[in-house]
């Protein structure tokens, strides 16, 4: 089967050998790791600076144009490759459990699709990765309290101006009991403006006594 049908490295497209999964060796010790949840980094806080208050906030690999990152998230959404979304989940949630601040999350939310898209695509490319965390962390994964209201492009490179008119105000939560008084960590694929953060927090928020974290595969730079 793997004569005919090879297993290939999600990031060089090199065929994979014995034990390894979704990228090859090379490319897991090459891949560009952030570490800002071990150096105590705010790089992740700064983009939403002003906007939202995080407790903490966290990537896992930071992402370039052309680069390998892009090529794994693009495989990941648009290519059906839904390993990969688990692969980083279980990467970043053996690090947060070892980190004392993420312990007390409580809670891990996915940033929903729109369920046209969801149809589309079959599956939220953000759901293994998130369930992956929330594994690791022994919390609940809740991917019903908050839903998107309208379908809207990705824009990844575009100005934070123009990213927050299109994707501002278009969620909402489903109820504002269940998660009252929790430390919510919202995951999601990439953060590049903060729109879609600044969007989910204003709808997160109106429960009563919440705090509010964030994890995501990657950080435009």
């Amino acid at each position: 089967m793997n004569l005919f049908f090879p297993v290939v490295c999600e990031a060089c497209n090199n065929v994979l050998v014995d034990n390894e999964l979704v990228v090859c060796t090379k490319c897991r010790h090459d891949l560009p790791v952030t570490n800002f949840h071990f150096n105590d980094a705010d790089n992740v806080k700064k983009v939403v600076y002003g906007r939202v208050k995080l407790v903490q906030a966290t990537a896992l690999l930071h992402f370039s144009k052309r680069g390998v990152v892009q090529q794994m998230l693009h495989n990941l959404k648009y290519r059906g490759h839904q390993d990969i979304s688990g692969f980083l989940g279980r990467w970043l949630g053996a690090e947060l459990k070892t980190i004392e601040a993420y312990k007390q999350v409580d809670v891990v939310v996915p940033v929903p699709l729109y369920k046209t898209k969801l149809w589309q695509r079959g599956y939220n490319q953000v759901e293994q990765f998130g369930k992956a965390i929330a594994e690791a962390l022994s919390v609940d994964y809740n991917d019903s309290v908050l839903i998107k209201t309208k379908s809207t492009k990705t824009k990844v490179f575009e100005g934070r101006l123009s990213r927050w008119s299109d994707d501002g105000a278009v969620f909402a939560i489903s109820d504002t009991q269940s998660l009252r008084g929790k430390h919510i960590l919202l995951v999601d694929d990439i953060i590049t403006t903060g729109a879609t953060v600044e969007a989910c927090a204003t709808e997160l928020l109106k429960i009563d006594n919440i705090k509010l974290s964030l994890a995501t595969m990657a950080i435009a730079d």
